[in-house]
């Protein structure tokens, strides 16, 4: 049952790490902090490499994480943007839509049909997003719908929702083909190369020597959280079935809503964390009776 307590881990690294994300963003630059934070997590991600299998991964290996970068870099920045431009308790509930989409693109494309909890699970997502911006509903019965659409923030988060269905996918096939360690240490420096690319120019360069020294401060913190959720998720996942600990992993949602009402006096709190709660019971129902 270790896997139980490092799922824990996981989840509250997760929170932790975005709401002092989201604090430092406050002050700098979203994209480069998004870099600096993804270097100052390699020793440990790349740490996990001393300990992963002395093995050549698979050749089905190579195509997964090739088509996995470019999305997850995508997601990446999505994912900043939205800590950036919205409340906490708002878009990381938002999260728990990617069980959704991964059942939603069989359905739409191949025909498949829900099962019963399934089709319980995602009605009680829906009503989890409805939730969230209840408040909204005094000026009608979709509003709240309207409003999740109209944030900047919200709508970000919801194409990291769509891309995480796809790259959790492509991720599980590249660490069947190799480990749970190796990946996180060749997979994110990978990454980290590819937002280097990505959104290093000129100015990212001169705004990075300007503030070098407050920024790594502001991302040293983050950037332990960051990498510490990613190896206790390789290690969990790798103990258990993955619907279990995907579904105590997302107990980060609830506590994202609390950090936000804690760190950021948001509002609306009441109902977002129904909404969350919501979301959490959809997405079980989803994981565990598939």
């Amino acid at each position: 049952m270790i896997w139980l307590p490092l799922t824990l881990l996981c989840a509250f690294c997760l929170a932790t790490g975005d709401a002092l994300s989201k604090r430092a963003l406050e002050r700098h630059d979203e994209y480069l902090f998004l870099w600096v934070r993804l270097l100052l997590a390699m020793p440990l991600l790349m740490g996990g490499l001393f300990f992963a299998p002395l093995e050549a991964p698979a050749p089905e290996f190579y195509p997964a994480v090739l088509l996995a970068l470019p999305l997850e870099a995508a997601a990446a920045v999505l994912y900043i943007r939205a800590l950036k431009l919205s409340p906490l308790s708002l878009v990381l509930p938002l999260l728990a839509l990617t069980p959704l989409f991964l059942l939603a693109v069989p359905a739409l494309v191949l025909g498949e049909r829900l099962s019963g909890p399934g089709a319980c699970g995602v009605l009680l997502i829906a009503a989890g997003v409805y939730v969230l911006n209840l408040d909204a509903s005094k000026r009608g019965i979709l509003a709240p719908f309207r409003a999740l659409m109209r944030d900047s923030g919200a709508r970000c988060m919801l194409a990291v929702a769509f891309l995480y269905s796809i790259t959790s996918t492509l991720g599980k096939q590249a660490i069947a083909a190799s480990s749970p360690l190796f990946f996180a240490g060749t997979y994110f420096p990978a990454l980290l190369l590819v937002l280097t690319l990505l959104l290093f120019r000129r100015s990212t360069k001169e705004a990075l020597i300007r503030n070098r020294g407050e920024l790594l401060r502001a991302s040293l913190g983050p950037a332990v959280f960051y990498g510490l959720m990613i190896l206790s998720h390789m290690v969990a996942v790798s103990l258990t079935q993955v619907a279990y600990m995907i579904s105590v992993k997302r107990l980060s949602l609830l506590m994202g809503v609390f950090y936000g009402y804690r760190m950021f006096g948001e509002k609306q709190a009441g109902s977002r964390a129904a909404g969350a709660l919501l979301m959490l019971a959809g997405l079980g129902l989803i994981s565990l009776f598939p």
